[in-house]
């Protein structure tokens, strides 16, 4: 091998090892560094928001941006607190009227359910056995997850009120922490840029800003998206519930709305079935109700998602469950509705030139292993030898003979 082609494969695996120890430190490392400094990251959050009312304070009004720094952070957190505070307040007390209706609700769908299963009882009779079976043991797993759910869900709980009380004092100085990172980060916006300019290479500058560019890009144009989305549909469901007379509509539309934030799943992965067990049961005007919640739900979000999400966000669908797949199994529910924010985030940092590098070390890699591969006419003259030398075994097996 010659000297320039052992340089060049040297920068190919040097390429593909920083590549790699890269994915590995986002994986394993990266979230321990995230929580481990949780509190300047939700400073670094609170900054954000901040951020654009300090500029207009600073341009509009003329106010040095020190004192506009502390009177917007402190506005901005007290509007925060505010509001948090009383939508806390009514979830908590909802969600607490909640727990405590779960046997009567549980007892509401068990009666329903066993009203349905009564006129179905006809056609169950005329089902396989195999059928049979195989309903019977979904009802009893039902029945045994519905009794274990009820169990845990009054199960005490002390322990985790003293963990509480444990963890209060951390608390306590993660949110100070957090507040004075977040009015120091504002005030003194190009600190952090300039020692990064000062103790880093130019050369890494610009490919973190071209990730920064490409994660912008991709969280601008998914999550602020979605959240809108969910938004109004929340807005739909809670609404539509109210009008059917839903108990704990808020509550449930929130369920459903999550639930609407997953691909290939929506609305209608809770309001369908729901609609056709009213249907069974006779109670047509829930059917007809729950109907329209779903149609005018997915007429709405056929007008407002391309305007708000736009072409460039999104992905094909087999990439999409490809994503859907990998994020369950690696994370459950939340590592799928975070796997497809990942993707596109992923797609914008392959169209900003991120993995470039990689790509063609990996070219050049695959062009060596593929000429390494193929046979000359020198190498095929190797058939010809071992043909002779087999010719010459034989003549002298014979003059043995």
């Amino acid at each position: 091998m010659k000297q320039g082609q052992l340089k060049t494969y040297l920068k190919v695996f040097m390429n593909l090892g920083i590549m790699l120890a890269l994915i590995l430190g986002c994986i394993f490392i990266l979230p321990r560094i995230v929580v481990y400094f949780m509190p300047f990251v939700v400073g670094w959050i609170i900054a954000a928001i901040a951020s654009p009312f300090v500029r207009f304070f600073e341009k509009r009004l003329k106010i040095k941006r020190k004192a506009s720094s502390a009177f917007v952070i402190i506005a901005v957190i007290g509007l925060v607190i505010l509001v948090g505070y009383f939508a806390g307040a009514w979830l908590v007390e909802q969600i607490i009227h909640f727990a405590d209706d779960i046997p009567q609700i549980m007892e509401s769908v068990k009666s329903e359910l066993t009203e349905v299963g009564k006129k179905l009882s006809g056609a169950y009779a005329y089902l396989p056995k195999e059928v049979k079976n195989t309903l019977s043991g979904i009802a009893k797993g039902v029945q045994e997850y519905s009794g274990s759910f009820m169990s845990s869900a009054g199960a005490p709980t002390i322990e985790a009120v003293s963990r509480f009380a444990q963890s209060l004092p951390t608390m306590i100085i993660s949110v100070i922490m957090s507040l004075l990172f977040a009015y120091f980060y504002v005030a003194d916006r190009e600190y952090i840029p300039d020692l990064a300019a000062k103790l880093l290479p130019h050369s890494f500058i610009e490919r973190f800003e071209m990730i920064k560019r490409s994660f912008s890009r991709a969280v601008g144009g998914y999550f602020k998206a979605q959240f809108k989305i969910e938004f109004w549909m929340y807005f739909l469901l809670a609404i539509g519930f109210s009008i059917l007379k839903v108990r704990y509509a808020f509550i449930i539309a929130i369920g459903v709305a999550i639930l609407d934030l997953l691909p290939f799943f929506g609305t209608g992965t809770v309001l369908l079935p729901w609609a056709a067990i009213k249907f069974i049961s006779g109670d047509y005007t829930t059917v007809i109700g729950l109907l329209l919640i779903w149609g005018v739900g997915q007429l709405a979000r056929q007008i407002i998602q391309p305007k708000i999400v736009g072409d460039s966000v999104g992905l094909a669908p087999i990439p999409t469950i490809i994503l859907l797949y990998v994020g369950y199994k690696a994370a459950g529910v939340i590592g799928m509705i975070i796997a497809v924010p990942i993707g596109i985030i992923i797609v914008n940092m392959y169209e900003e030139g991120v993995f470039d590098t990689t790509i063609n070390s990996l070219k050049v890699l695959y062009a060596g292993i593929s000429n390494f591969r193929h046979l000359t006419d020198e190498d095929m003259k190797e058939v010809e030898r071992y043909k002779e030398a087999e010719t010459q075994r034989s003549s002298e097996r014979k003059e043995k003979k």
